[in-house]
């Protein structure tokens, strides 16, 4: 099966908001506690949010449709030297078919048109699965940055991949 990202429109913005937080409560709550969660997906989810997020210019959504339904979505933020992968999920019933490929290589495909140096992203060091296909797709550790989720001071491992 091939997937075919594309970028989100201001349409798109209400199933963005549910396949956001859907992939993010599957990845994370069972390892964090719910009020931090909670916190954290109320200030960063939402339709209006997403809305806000797809209409910036210095940020592009790519979504993954899949019969319908969004399944994947990565968050870019351009800025010229270097592009930020925001955010990346798939969600749990389409993961080893295909889709996050798919995504990385469009998401590397958009920041090399920007003329960016390098693509980076941060990705919580106890999220071993996504640290490995990062690898895999040649992005490097170059070290960390704190993450605050809710009111819990965490740490994201700071990988990069030059373009």
């Amino acid at each position: 099966m091939t997937f075919s990202p594309r970028r989100a429109l201001p349409d798109d913005a209400a199933a963005v908001a549910e396949l956001a937080e859907r992939t993010f409560v599957d990845t994370f709550a069972s390892q964090n506690r719910p009020q931090d969660v909670a916190a954290y997906l109320a200030q960063t989810y939402g339709a209006e949010i997403q809305r806000r997020e797809i209409e910036d210019p210095n940020t592009m959504t790519l979504i993954v449709d899949h019969a319908g339904t969004l399944i994947a979505y990565a968050q870019l933020k351009l800025s010229p030297a270097a592009v930020e992968i925001g955010r990346f999920y798939v969600d749990r019933s389409h993961h080893g078919r295909g889709v996050a490929q798919a995504l990385m290589d469009a998401s590397i495909a958009s920041a090399s048109s920007t003329g960016a140096q390098r693509i980076w992203l941060g990705v919580w060091e106890k999220n071993a699965r996504a640290i490995a296909f990062y690898a895999k797709c040649g992005f490097r550790d170059i070290g960390w940055h704190p993450f605050l989720l809710g009111s819990d001071l965490q740490t994201d491992r700071e990988m990069e991949l030059m373009l």
